[in-house]
């Protein structure tokens, strides 16, 4: 018998006792056949965390309903009330104002923020170290951390005390709790980390002898930024933008609670309606931010094709 035939599977494992030949002789299966066995755990729970139930969403907002039910039916007119209604309508605006405004201030923060890391500072230990500064109070729940902001911004908080005095204002400040500012502040505070860590990883990228370059052809401080520096982290900010972007749309929480029920969203706005036990019209509403948010990150992807900047 052949001495590689004899080696014990407990110290070379039990693939080592199967004989050279046989081994040989097992098929190969075709690289497609392997690709699909990769993705596909991860496509089956795609597929039923995400395309079942969205695919039901989509069936019974034609439903029809009434107090007692909701009826198998193939009607638009929960579509139709939807985009007619103006209510409805300044609830997307609204939603809609919040994300720019908030991607935005986190983009201009963000940025800031991941080229002060990546550039200005030299030790990686230290960068590591201001990086986990910014990262520890996301370690928190977000809701404790939109709580926190209503003792602070209140009528009597930590804020307005610290205006008057310093005799800035003779009387607290109204507007910084429950209303639209209060709603900005907590989202930048809560999605900020979403844009910094993406871009400080492009920044990341970026080759040193690119920028020397720039600054021996004479380029400012301003025109290597603009024509080095921001182009060559495109992936980072679009990104972010995605991050921050779905977070604001998706959001119920920091609207309902830093408006004082002021501002409504998208969500809010689903929320009344699941009370309601309003399922066709809340699984239409459903369905249009899918597809709202759907073409928003669909025209971020065709500017910045990030698939194809990641494999670099």
């Amino acid at each position: 018998m052949n001495v590689r035939q004899l080696v014990s599977p407990w110290s070379a494992g039990a693939g080592a006792a199967m004989p050279i030949e046989r081994r040989r002789a097992l098929p190969k299966l075709p690289n497609w056949a392997v690709s699909w066995l990769q993705v596909g755990p991860l496509a089956a729970i795609l597929l039923v965390l995400f395309v079942l139930p969205t695919v039901l969403f989509l069936v019974v907002s034609f439903f029809d309903y009434d107090r007692v039910g909701i009826y198998p039916a193939f009607l638009l007119d929960n579509y139709a009330e939807l985009l007619t209604t103006p209510a409805t309508l300044r609830v997307y605006v609204s939603s809609l104002k919040f994300a720019a405004i908030v991607w935005a201030l986190t983009l201009v923060i963000g940025f800031s923020v991941a080229h002060f890391l990546v550039f200005h500072v030299r030790s990686p230990i230290l960068r590591t170290i201001f990086f986990l500064l910014c990262a520890i109070p996301f370690w928190t729940s977000g809701i404790i951390r939109t709580i926190a902001w209503i003792p602070f911004l209140g009528r009597n908080g930590a804020f307005n005390q610290i205006l008057m005095a310093t005799g800035i204002t003779d009387r607290p400040l109204e507007f910084l709790l429950f209303s639209d500012f209060a709603v900005i502040v907590t989202y930048v505070h809560l999605f900020t980390l979403l844009m910094i860590g993406p871009i400080a990883n492009s920044l990341a990228k970026i080759d040193p002898a690119l920028i020397e370059a720039a600054r021996d052809a004479g380029a400012s401080r301003w025109q290597t930024l603009v024509g080095v520096i921001i182009p060559l982290s495109k992936t980072g900010i679009a990104l972010g933008s995605i991050l921050v972007f779905t977070q604001v749309m998706g959001d119920y929480f920091v609207v309902k609670t830093m408006s004082g029920g002021q501002s409504a969203s998208i969500v809010s706005m689903l929320s009344t309606e699941i009370q309601a036990m309003q399922y066709p019209p809340a699984a239409a509403n459903a369905m249009v931010l899918v597809v709202f948010v759907a073409v928003m990150v669909g025209f971020m992807m065709r500017v910045v094709d990030v698939r194809k900047e990641l494999v670099k």
